[in-house]
C-alpha cells in the first residue's frame, strides 16, 4: 500500500501551473531478477487538475492498475485520490493531501481495501542540499500497528544512493539500501540488478504554459515547456596511465671458452720383472762302463756298455 501512496504523491509534482489542457502518455519496461514488467500510463490536465491512469503487467501475466487525480488547491497545496487494482481484482481506495514549503513536502493519506481494512499514512521529504534528500514517515494499520520509516538519498553525477530503516510496533527493525544509475536517456539501472527503460509523448492544446516533469515530444499549437530528460553525462573514464616497460638490460652471453684438451691419465702397465728361464747345466760327459753278461733272476742279461 505504501508504494501506491508514493505513486500518488509523485503525481503531485507534475503540476507547475494551471494549463487549459495538456496531456501526455508514457510507457516503460523493467527488467528485474524476478522477470520483466511492462507498464504504460496516460495523464491529462485541465483547470488545475491532472487525471492519470496506468498499469503494469508482470512476467506471469498478472496486471495491476492505478487511476486517480491530483488537484492544485493553492500555491504549494495539492490533494489526490484514486483507486489501485491488483492482479487478483482486489482494490485499494487512496486519498491524501500534500503541502510544500521551504524545500519540504509533507503528505498525509488514507487507504481502504476492498475487504474493509484501512490504514493511514503520513510523511515528508526534505531537500537538504543539491542532490541531498531526507524522508520520514509512518503507516498505521487498522489494528493500531504503526510502522515508522526514515531514509536518506544522495545523488551525484548519474547515480543516486539511498539507505534507510523501518521499525514496527514490535520493536523489529529492517535496514534497506540501494542505488540507481542513469546509463542513457530514459534508461536507469539499480544496484539490485533491475533495468528500467522509459519513454513518453507530450501533447498540448492551448496557449497556457504547462511544465511537465517527463521527457517527450511537443506537438499541436501551444507553448509547452517540456523539461527534458536529464542530460546523460557519462563521466569520462579515469585517465589511464600507459604502462611503460622498464628498460631491459641485455647481457650478451660470454663467448664460449675454447675446449681445453686434457690428456688422459697414462695407463699403468704392469711389467713383470724378467726372470731368466732356468737352464739346466749340461750333463757331464758320460763314461761308458762295460757290464759283463749276468743273470737277473731267471733272465740272462748279455754283456753291454752302460
Amino acid at each position: 500500500m505504501k508504494s501506491l501512496t508514493l505513486i500518488s504523491a509523485a503525481a503531485t509534482l507534475i503540476i507547475a501551473s494551471t494549463p487549459a489542457f495538456a496531456s501526455w502518455t508514457g510507457h516503460g519496461t523493467a527488467y528485474t531478477p524476478r522477470g520483466t514488467y511492462n507498464g504504460a500510463h496516460a495523464v491529462s490536465c485541465g483547470g488545475g487538475t491532472c487525471n492519470h491512469a496506468g498499469g503494469a503487467i508482470g512476467p506471469y501475466g498478472g496486471i495491476g492498475t492505478n487511476t486517480g487525480s491530483v488537484t492544485r488547491t493553492a500555491p504549494g497545496q495539492f490533494s489526490n485520490s484514486g483507486t489501485a487494482t491488483g492482479p487478483d481484482g482486489r482494490q485499494v481506495q487512496h486519498d491524501g493531501s500534500t503541502s510544500c514549503a521551504g524545500g519540504t513536502c509533507a503528505h498525509t493519506g488514507d487507504l481502504t481495501g476492498s475487504d474493509g481494512r484501512s490504514a493511514t499514512t503520513s510523511g515528508s521529504v526534505t531537500r537538504e542540499g543539491p542532490g541531498q534528500y531526507s524522508s520520514t514517515g509512518s503507516v498505521t494499520t487498522g489494528n493500531g500497528n504503526t510502522y515508522d520509516h526514515s531514509a536518506a538519498t544522495s545523488c551525484a553525477g548519474n547515480t543516486c544512493y539511498r539507505g534507510g530503516t523501518m521499525s514496527g510496533s514490535n520493536g523489529g527493525t529492517v535496514y534497506h539500501g540501494g542505488s540507481a544509475t542513469q546509463v542513457s536517456g530514459g534508461v536507469v539501472t539499480t544496484g539490485g540488478g533491475t533495468t528500467v527503460v522509459h519513454g513518453g509523448v507530450v501533447t498540448a492544446g492551448s496557449s497556457t504554459t504547462a511544465v511537465v516533469a517527463t521527457g517527450g515530444v511537443t506537438t499541436a499549437g501551444a507553448t509547452v515547456a517540456v523539461a527534458p530528460a536529464p542530460a546523460v553525462v557519462v563521466p569520462p573514464p579515469p585517465a589511464v596511465t600507459p604502462y611503460v616497460l622498464p628498460p631491459v638490460t641485455v647481457y650478451a652471453p660470454a663467448p664460449p671458452k675454447p675446449p681445453v684438451y686434457v690428456a688422459p691419465a697414462p695407463k699403468v702397465v704392469y711389467v713383470a720383472p724378467y726372470v731368466a728361464p732356468y737352464v739346466a747345466p749340461p750333463a757331464p760327459p758320460r763314461v761308458a762302463v762295460y757290464v759283463p753278461g749276468h743273470w737277473i733272476g731267471r733272465v740272462w742279461v748279455p754283456a753291454h756298455w752302460a
